[in-house]
């Protein structure tokens, strides 16, 4: 009996174990996680740890951005994005893109995809085109040139005569100007466009070369800017234009792109830019070469003729890259730089820099990109010159080949348009009501002269679809206050049209 009362009894605990087998599992699961909860919780019961607490990181995506980012490439941004009607695109422009008083204005509006034409008015007329001549010779140097391409500034030294001391008393010293019209007084500044290649550096290098040749004495600076031939001034250019700082004769090599002061750019620039530049080598010589016993002639004088094929290279520096320099070139307008890479165009392609050869270069580079260029007159390659006579059809066209076209090189220029109300020459425009929602979307180059203003580029409209486009006035009121902020209405209104 007590055998079986036994198994009994094992069988009811056997029995309570299993009925209460849920609740055993509850609790274990609820102790499992309790102890990290209470881990998590305790620094908040009991207080911060004696070790100093990392602040809280803020996440990238909210902090405020160094530096504006700009597209590398612009493609079609959804094929499934709807063209534009183009009686709906004229709707929206037809009211605001109207003279403040006379003269008229042309313009051209077209798909980037598609080429197709959504908006003409006298789309095929010739106009003065201003500045926006700037886009031709944009093209023309990535395309001929190519856009990592760099231009070389050097110091020379011709050969000492077999029965002259390396060590006599004075030496000649060439700087030679290779294109570069962005140098520096002072150091290489490698993260600069403009003195990206410093006279500074240049002058350095060139002491540490004379002095491991055992040379100490006197050195004679001369300066070869034979690379550009022909006038220095082009004959299209006003006399006027010339005297007030818009360009200057052209050399081969310049300091802050042929100014005194890069930070002013509205006053007289030097008249000989090649001698100011040796003349601010020699004073990098002289501060450089006092402790290695040189000495350097007051003089800079103008060599005569080129150095020869032997002549030992004591230094060398090179530019910013020719997509950095045409970046600069649009976002500033500069005239002088876009003439200097109308001549290097020419020079890239085997010809003198000259004039005639520059303009011969871009309209060459455009031709073979497909642009149309029946009826365009170049008279300069900066759009400084009233003879200059371009379409708004053809400007619209080059727009296109640069946002989206075949070549790729072309995309390099795309850094350089400024964006409307944030940088370069619309950094101060679309700020009032009436185009304020084009800022940070219309991006487009400016053009302007007394009588004349453009503005031709790209934008996203509101459905998402790439529009390139062009508008001119000529023969405008000079000094009528109403002609821009036509034009920067209308590229507004293209901003916002949902026009499909």
């Amino acid at each position: 009996m007590s055998g079986t009362r036994g198994t009994a009894s094992g069988r009811g605990r056997l029995s309570t174990v299993v009925r209460s087998w849920p609740t055993l599992l509850i609790t274990v699961l609820l102790l499992a996680l309790a102890i990290p909860a209470g881990l998590l919780i305790a620094p908040a019961l009991t207080g911060p740890a004696r070790s100093t607490a990392q602040p809280a990181q803020t996440p990238a995506w909210q902090l405020v951005p160094k530096r504006l980012s700009v597209p590398k490439g612009i493609d079609p941004l959804s094929t499934a994005a709807p063209v534009p009607v183009p009686a709906d695109v004229a709707a929206r422009l037809d009211p605001v893109l109207k003279t403040d008083g006379g003269g008229s204005f042309t313009a051209v509006v077209q798909d980037a995809a598609t080429g197709k034409v959504l908006y003409d008015r006298e789309g095929a007329a010739n106009r003065i085109p201003a500045s926006n001549m700037k886009l031709l010779t944009a093209v023309a140097a990535l395309r001929g040139i190519g856009p990592e391409e760099r231009f070389s500034t050097k110091v020379v030294a011709e050969p000492v005569a077999a029965a002259t001391s390396a060590a006599a008393a004075t030496r000649s010293v060439v700087l030679v100007g290779g294109g570069d019209v962005l140098l520096g007084a002072g150091e290489s500044a490698e993260d600069k466009v403009m003195g990206h290649a410093g006279l500074g550096t240049l002058a350095k290098l060139t002491v540490d070369s004379l002095r491991k040749g055992g040379f100490k004495g006197q050195v004679q600076v001369l300066v070869d800017d034979s690379l550009f031939t022909g006038p220095a001034l082009n004959p299209a250019w006003s006399a006027d234009d010339v005297a007030a700082g818009e360009t200057a004769p052209l050399f081969p090599l310049a300091l802050n792109s042929a100014r005194f002061d890069p930070a002013d750019t509205t006053s007289p620039r030097p008249q000989d830019a090649a001698i100011s530049a040796g003349e601010a080598f020699a004073a990098g010589l002289k501060a450089a070469g006092a402790a290695a016993g040189l000495t350097v002639a007051p003089a800079v004088v103008r060599l005569d003729g080129k150095p020869t094929a032997d002549a030992k290279v004591l230094a060398e520096e090179q530019s910013a890259t020719v997509s950095q320099q045409v970046d600069l070139m649009l976002q500033t307008s500069d005239n002088y730089l876009a003439e200097t890479l109308g001549r290097m165009t020419a020079v890239a392609d085997g010809q003198p820099a000259t004039i005639e050869s520059a303009k011969a270069a871009v309209l060459g580079q455009l031709s073979g990109l497909g642009i149309p260029t029946e009826g365009m007159v170049a008279a300069d390659v900066s759009g400084l010159a009233l003879a200059n006579q371009v379409s708004a059809r053809q400007f619209s066209e080059v727009v296109r080949a640069i946002t989206n076209g075949k070549d790729t090189r072309l995309r390099a220029a795309l850094a350089g348009f400024p964006v409307a109300g944030l940088t370069g020459t619309l950094g101060d425009r679309y700020i009032d009501e009436s185009t304020a929602e084009g800022a940070g979307l219309v991006r487009a180059k400016t053009g302007t002269l007394n009588t004349v203003i453009a503005l031709s580029g790209y934008v996203v409209d509101a459905d998402g679809r790439l529009l390139v486009f062009s508008f001119i006035g000529n023969g405008l009121t000079p000094g009528a206050e109403g002609n821009k902020p036509a034009l920067d209405t209308a590229a507004t209104a293209l901003a916002g049209c949902g026009c499909s």
